[in-house]
Order: structure tokens, then sequence, then C-alpha cells
């Protein structure tokens, strides 16, 4: 068991991972609250959740363009 500080960078809170457990520079990781908030789970994200927000973000621009011609084939 380690005890790390949290420290402030720019509007954040953040406690560094050490080395040992495996993250890299860039790894996306989820975070989870547990035990009403005193426990903290850092898990990596798999690719399943990536493929997720970029069929979001797909979707989103597609709807954005797409708006005035799905509109006027909800009307029919």
């Amino acid at each position: 068991m380690q005890t790390q500080t949290v420290f402030k960078a720019g509007n954040s809170n953040v406690v560094s991972i050490p080395k040992d457990f495996n993250f890299k520079i860039g790894d996306e990781v989820i975070l989870e609250k547990a035990n009403g908030g005193d426990v903290f789970i850092v898990r990596k994200a798999n690719s399943k959740s990536k493929k997720s927000r970029d069929f979001k973000s797909w979707l989103d621009t597609f709807l954005k363009e797409n708006a005035e011609i799905l509109d006027e084939l909800a009307l029919r």
C-alpha cells in the first residue's frame, strides 16, 4: 500500500499513479466511487467504451448534418 498526496493541476485535484501500476501515458481510465465516496476504483477503459464514444460522436454529427431531412421524413 502506498500513500499519495492530492495536488492541484489547473481546475482539477490530481493523484499520481506509480509506474508499477502499469498505466501508460495516454491510457484512458474509468474512475468510479464506491463505499459512499471513501473508495475510488481506477481501471483501464476497454476498447468497447471507446467504440461507444466514437459511435455517439458519429451519430451526433450525422443528426446535426441531416436534421432538415430527418425532420421532413418524420412528418411523412
